[in-house]
């Protein structure tokens, strides 16, 4: 996992691949979203960002409320979406 999260376009791969695993398995869109929100939350606590771009969603997940945080899991899957 540490390998996927050096690299923000393997990041975003990764994503990407595990929400094409989640639609296949009939997961709705705001299902994932909602996990999206819950691995944000445990990757803003126990991950340290390993690139640049990683650590700028970390400093906007910091400082965004719960709506905005929820806003943040979205577009990163949307953004993983477009990336597989």
């Amino acid at each position: 996992m540490s390998t996927v999260l050096r690299n923000f376009d393997t990041w975003k791969k990764f994503l990407g691949e595990r929400v094409t695993q989640a639609e296949k398995m009939g997961m709705s869109e705001d299902t994932i979203s909602k996990l999206a929100y819950e691995i944000g939350d445990f990757l803003d606590e126990k991950v340290d960002p390993q690139n640049p771009s990683n650590r700028a969603l970390k400093e906007l997940w910091s400082v965004g409320d719960k709506e905005e945080r929820r806003t943040i899991a979205r577009l990163m899957v949307k953004l993983a979406k477009k990336n597989v």
